[in-house]
């Protein structure tokens, strides 16, 4: 898109934020003024002085080396007679040329009666300076020159940031601009760049944004019937969903100035700057209406207003500030605010109040349907073979967001360039997923015959488990490659669908399969090792789960124990109950693991021959395919029936 650099604007309404601050700077560079001038002078005296001892004093008196003597009430400056330079070198202990180099010699004042009448029968022209007190004119005027210096260039160098950036001194602080909006312009009138073709698998989250660009675009026959239009939208979901990218098509469809900052950019040391880059923002953006401000991770301005000590004044000015431009603007002018967040927890409730963000769009992770929508809007723009098939990668990508599907296609491309080919194959997208899931495979790590024997079981165990249940789900593939992501090996199951709805048994099924793998160990091997430790950390969530959130214990029945914070980031769980219930809790826990531990235990037991065939061809061949797995697997069936 073409940036448009946004019109600079006067703000005269107030002193600028920042006015105090300069002042202060300034005070404390004048202050230092007389300090290093003094500094300059002293450091030039001493050049072109140099320190005797008294006893030297006197010796060079004695010889009759000295012309004058002028004596001050902190120290005695001498002078020697031309032409005894060298014969001052040998009783001062220096060469000739350091004798030479001095214009006076200087020794600290000593109580010595003497000293004036051995001066005087020696011929020596001496005299006592008497300190003089400054005027109070000469004070004033030693300290006011240097401000009225300082003044002038001040006023100079902030003249020349003016003109340079085209602003005035009411904008201005002392280090120039910082009370201008930081906001990026878009505009998409003539190069329209992001559509809502670029966006796939957001179908719900597009339909709820398409009148505010239809208001744009037909603002009158809105007003015609009296229908406002919503002033602001909260996008807010998981992070890569795609919230920034529905913002800019937003605007591309609407082919309107697009205004687009984060909320880290509002905020500044000095308290007041957010605020004034508010104001700074609508009113110029008021110039381009109609037009759409975007606001990225608005949290970090948002976050609720308390009355604690760590709340941050400039935070909560430029919040109050933002509040009531929401509330100034004419929405009839076509001035719609869009922000994002994946938070929407932590923001005050004022910001989300109707009048001000009216719309609140969740942009989720997309469904099946979604992710191959996805993956055909970037696959276009790679060159594909004729064997691909995006609704096996959809399949295999569950949970997956738009930006590691994007993710995906690029790794995809990368391989196969790698690789010598000029277009993408099954096969590269295939690696492409496991790389973006588990990492890369691990050439240097290479497992001794135990350890791959041990992994082997364990991951043929995990298989085995999940196919044998009656809610199975089938094997896409099973590795004991080393991945870069710590895996020795991994199992790849793919489901035929998307599911919402989980029942007990259903969950159950999942957490014996997680624990597959140990049983094959326990089995095979009458040992465990450290290789279920991701196995028993999401088993043991997922029954806390079934307990706590899903009301599915018998012991408690449908009582919420935990609720879920920061949904959309790491979803962290935080208990609702008291210390005994949650020792109660612990206890419920692991009566759910040990019951399906030993679910898994009987299914390895009752199928040791496959369990032994499975393995060793793996063993053999580190890779195996799903259709390679249910062959070997169903080889038991034949032979038993022969």
């Amino acid at each position: 898109m073409n940036q448009k650099k946004p019109d600079n604007q006067n703000n005269n309404s107030q002193p600028p934020p920042t006015r105090w601050g300069s002042l202060v700077q300034m005070l404390i560079i004048l202050a230092l003024i007389p300090y290093v001038i003094t500094t300059m002078m002293t450091a030039s005296m001493k050049a072109d002085n140099r320190e005797i001892m008294y006893s030297q004093f006197l010796s060079l008196v004695d010889k009759e080396y000295v012309a004058s003597v002028e004596v001050t009430s902190s120290q005695i400056n001498i002078k020697l007679k031309p032409g005894v330079e060298e014969a001052a070198a040998e009783i001062l202990n220096s060469d000739i040329s350091q004798a030479q180099k001095p214009v006076t010699y200087y020794t600290g004042v000593i109580f010595d009666p003497g000293l004036s009448a051995n001066l005087y029968e020696k011929g020596v022209d001496y005299k006592h300076s008497i300190p003089q007190t400054a005027s109070m004119f000469t004070v004033i005027a030693s300290w006011v020159i240097p401000f009225g210096i300082a003044y002038i260039i001040y006023f100079f160098f902030t003249r020349s940031m003016m003109k340079r950036m085209g602003g005035d001194s009411s904008s201005m602080g002392f280090m120039g601009g910082v009370s201008k909006s930081k906001a990026k312009v878009y505009n998409v009138e003539k190069n329209v760049a992001i559509t809502f073709k670029d966006v796939a698998g957001q179908d719900e989250a597009k339909e709820s944004l398409v009148e505010i660009i239809d208001f744009l675009h037909n603002p009158e026959k809105y007003v015609k019937v009296g229908a406002k239009q919503p002033k602001g939208a909260l996008l807010v979901g998981p992070p890569g969903t795609g919230k920034t990218l529905l913002a800019r098509a937003i605007a591309g469809e609407a082919k309107v100035p697009f205004y687009h900052l984060t909320g880290s950019e509002f905020v500044e040391l000095y308290v007041g700057v957010g605020a004034s880059r508010v104001r700074d923002l609508f009113q110029t953006a008021s110039k381009d209406a109609p037009c759409i401000i975007f606001i990225d991770e608005i949290d970090a301005i948002g976050k609720s207003r308390d009355n604690s000590l760590s709340s941050n004044d400039e935070r909560e000015q430029t919040l109050n500030q933002l509040l009531s431009e929401m509330d100034g603007f004419d929405p009839s002018r076509g001035i719609v605010v869009l922000a994002s967040t994946n938070r929407p927890e932590v923001l005050d409730k004022a910001l989300l109040r109707a009048g001000r963000f009216d719309r609140r769009v969740v942009v989720e992770k997309p469904d099946l349907i979604g992710r191959e929508s996805i993956l055909k809007v970037h696959a276009s723009k790679v060159i594909m073979g004729d064997d691909i098939s995006l609704h096996e990668i959809a399949l295999a990508t569950s949970g997956a967001t738009g930006a590691d599907l994007a993710n995906i296609i690029n790794e995809a491309a990368l391989r196969a360039v790698r690789l010598g080919r000029e277009f993408v194959i099954q096969e590269d997208l295939m690696e492409s997923v496991e790389v973006v899931v588990a990492g890369k495979e691990k050439k240097d790590r290479i497992l001794n015959s135990k350890e791959k024997e041990l992994v082997a079981y364990h991951e043929v165990g995990h298989a085995l488990v999940s196919v044998l249940q009656k809610n199975s789900q089938p094997i896409q593939k099973i590795t004991i490659v080393p991945r870069t992501m710590g895996s020795l090996g991994y199992t790849m199951n793919v489901p035929e669908e998307d599911r919402y709805l989980m029942t007990r048994e259903d969950l159950l099924s999942q957490i014996t399969m997680m624990l597959g793998g140990r049983a094959a160990e326990i089995v095979k091997f009458d040992t465990i090792t450290t290789g279920s430790s991701n196995d028993i950390e999401r088993a043991t969530s997922l029954a806390r789960n079934i307990i706590t959130i899903y009301g599915m214990s018998d012991r408690f029945g449908p009582m919420g124990l935990e609720s879920t914070t920061q949904q959309y980031l790491d979803g962290r769980k935080v208990l609702n109950c008291s210390d005994d219930t949650g020792s109660e809790i612990d206890e419920e826990v692991r009566k759910i693991l040990d019951s399906c531990q030993q679910a898994a235990i009987d299914i390895i037991a009752a199928n040791m021959d496959s369990l032994d065939r499975i393995a060793k061809f793996l063993i053999e061949k580190e890779n195996i395919n799903g259709e390679e797995f249910m062959k070997l697997l169903n080889d038991k069936d034949k032979t038993s029936a022969a």
